[in-house]
């Protein structure tokens, strides 16, 4: 089961894709969803596309939380975890726009890196 969101922008004959792509790997509950200014309460894994592991909450053996719609994490999150339900198991891919720009994040990630997410949405608080 795949849910993608994307969009498009046209520069003459070139395309681009940008968003975040979500790929579930564990259905949750269908029915529990983050609402506007709610806690979520997630575990994850963060990579680059080589495989390179830039940060894990399971490495530190601690949830993260945020709230959802604050701005709190990247957009690719807000719009990715915010399509989750709690249980859910899921890869979010999120192109640069969706994460972290042309940027990055120094010594980190690199500028213009689509970052690679295997995000767990634990509960809501």
């Amino acid at each position: 089961m795949s849910l993608t969101f994307s969009f498009r922008l046209h520069c003459g004959a070139s395309e681009s894709k940008m968003g975040v792509e979500i790929e579930t790997k564990t259905p949750g509950d269908g029915q529990t969803f983050p609402k506007k200014g709610q806690t979520c309460v997630v575990h994850y894994v963060g990579s680059l596309t080589d495989g390179t592991k830039f940060d894990s909450s399971r490495d530190r053996g601690k949830p993260f939380k945020f709230k959802i719609g604050k701005q709190e994490v990247i957009r690719g999150w807000e719009e990715g975890v915010g399509q989750m339900s709690v249980g859910q198991r899921a890869t979010l891919t999120c192109t640069p726009d969706f994460a972290y720009g042309s940027k990055g994040h120094p010594g980190i990630i690199p500028p213009n890196s689509t970052l690679i997410f295997d995000v767990e949405l634990m509960g809501l608080e």
